[in-house]
């Protein structure tokens, strides 16, 4: 029975793992997000400030065009992260899974000892 405990607060403590793994790609996908809309905002009022809104002009504000750089690689890695985060939700899911059907076992087992243990204990009539 002990190696059955254990084995389930192994697997409760993947799933909590799991799920705080998750937990931080979302968070950073969020601040990946703030950082893009900043990034976005700069870049517009730099071009308000120019009054050049087309990146393809020779005088286009250097700060806009490096602001917009750093913007599309923030979206490309928030990109990544949103294929890492759908994977760690399948794992967790795995895992709760897992978790699930080890305390099933171990609910049934228990009841199966109850059972057998009561069984033991009243007497035979004969």
């Amino acid at each position: 029975m002990k190696s059955r405990e254990a084995l389930i607060r192994l697997k409760r403590f993947q799933v909590e793992e799991k799920r705080r793994q998750t937990a931080q790609i979302q968070s950073m996908i969020s601040e990946f997000e703030r950082m893009e809309k900043e990034l976005n905002d700069q870049v517009l009022a730099e071009q308000e400030r120019s009054g050049i809104h087309d990146a393809g002009h020779f005088a286009y504000p250097t700060f806009a065009k490096a602001a917009t750089q750093r913007r599309d690689n923030l979206a490309a890695s928030e990109h990544a992260l949103k294929e890492q985060l759908a994977a760690a939700k399948a794992a967790c899911e795995e895992a709760e899974a897992e978790l699930a059907k080890v305390e099933a076992i171990a609910e049934r087992d228990q009841a199966n000892d109850k059972h057998s243990s009561h069984q033991r204990t009243v007497p035979a009539h004969g």
